[in-house]
């Protein structure tokens, strides 16, 4: 082979953002990027509802580690070189603003996903990265210890000296074969970030309404976490449920998606805050209904619901409250039941729990400790990260890693 190549398979955040960053730093190597679909970057696309949530604005990289449920202790000598601070400044550089919003999440002052991907596709054609769609790779074979041959599906191959793999996450482990065939350990890869389906609940017929601040617990186990909670028409979501299922990953996988939730509707109020509200009503509102005058900041119509639930009539006044419905009703602000039945997962945006074993990687290269030549970034290893950003982060700071190291 004459020519110095680095073949990079995967052509989503972190395969680009190694491809254009590889090129630009080593022009001596040709950069070839391969693609299995027809479409780049299509997770940048469509993720933040499209507007695309690039980071979040955590700057302690002893913070920033502690949202990966897998790779927090590996994450801080990546982060240490690529941090939240230098992905702002990377794609200022190159006339992307971004802004942080209230909860943290960062986005490109445009609101559109497009400016990163246009960012990134004209970053690669100004250092010519070789781009080809619709290759699907099956088997790798390292040759006499410094090159590497690419077999594809349907016939053709592949040879580079250096081999980039971000091909990200996948909920199959039949989809990692060809990275078990050259010697890596595989952990069994399950689904991460996904919401709660509660069929047949009348919950559901409140789909559309939030609450901003709501504490999840997973009976039977120490899961809890708190965050914004929306109700959707096949059940739960919202960051708190997506936290509660990338940090419960492993063990929801195990229990088959079967469990039940707790929802602490005011995670600010405890049992005797409740009830001494309950009675500042009798006094305060006595003729006034239940159902119509809820004395926290609950949707009007979550409000009702709970109390519907609480067999409190539409016409019951404060003053009237009997002791066992006023039970019932704490009972549900505090500590409501959902019998989860099955998850949700957004095909585009799904993230995985799982991939290549980080034992088995130099995390200061990321490069395989196994096969000499042979880099990771991404999703496609053991790392994944809680909504809000991270899972990006992650694939910049490897790719980064990956460029400064590769050559």
């Amino acid at each position: 082979m004459n020519t110095r190549k680095i073949i990079v398979i995967g052509g989503g955040a972190a395969g680009f953002f190694a491809a254009v960053n590889i090129a630009r730093q080593h022009p001596e190597f040709e950069v070839v990027l391969l693609e299995k679909s027809n479409k780049l970057l299509s997770k940048v696309s469509v993720s933040g509802g499209g507007r695309c949530n690039v980071t979040h604005a955590c700057f302690d990289n002893t913070i920033l580690v502690k949202h990966y449920p897998r790779g927090e202790k590996e994450l801080r000598n990546v982060f240490s070189r690529f941090s939240t601070t230098d992905t702002i400044d990377w794609f200022k550089q190159r006339g992307v603003e971004l802004k942080t919003e209230e909860d943290g999440r960062m986005f490109p002052v445009s609101n559109s996903s497009e400016t990163i991907v246009q960012c990134l596709l004209k970053e690669a054609e100004k250092y010519n990265v070789n781009i080809k769609l619709g290759v699907d790779i099956i088997l790798i074979e390292k040759k006499n210890d410094k090159t590497f041959t690419l077999h594809a599906n349907g016939g053709g191959h592949f040879d580079c000296n250096k081999l980039v793999i971000a091909t990200g996450g996948n909920a199959k482990k039949t989809a990692y074969q060809w990275l078990e065939k050259l010697g890596h350990t595989i952990i069994k890869p399950v689904p991460s970030l996904f919401t709660f389906n509660i069929p047949n609940n009348p919950v559901t017929e409140l789909m559309g309404v939030s609450v901003p601040q709501a504490k999840v617990k997973i009976a039977g186990t120490k899961l809890e976490t708190e965050g914004p909670l929306l109700i959707t028409h096949w059940g739960l979501s919202g960051p708190a449920i997506l936290k509660a299922s990338a940090w419960g990953a492993r063990q929801l996988s195990e229990m088959n998606y079967q469990f039940t939730a707790l929802v602490n509707w005011l995670p600010k109020h405890t049992d005797e805050k409740l009830r001494i509200e309950f009675n500042n009503q009798r006094e305060e509102n006595a003729s006034k209904t239940i159902v119509s005058n809820g004395p926290f900041e609950l949707p009007k119509r979550l409000w009702e619901f709970l109390c519907q639930k609480s067999n409190i009539p539409e016409t019951m006044r404060w003053a009237d409250l009997p002791k066992k419905n006023a039970n019932v009703l704490v009972n549900h602000l505090l500590n409501d039941e959902y019998k989860v039945q099955g998850k949700t997962t957004f095909k585009e945006e799904f993230v995985t729990c799982g991939g290549v074993s980080l034992k088995e990687i130099d995390l200061s290269k990321m490069e395989s400790k196994r096969i000499p030549g042979l880099f990771f970034a991404g999703e496609v290893i053991d790392v994944d990260g809680i909504t809000g950003g991270f899972n990006f982060q992650n694939a910049w700071s490897t790719a980064w890693v990956v460029s400064q190291n590769i050559a």
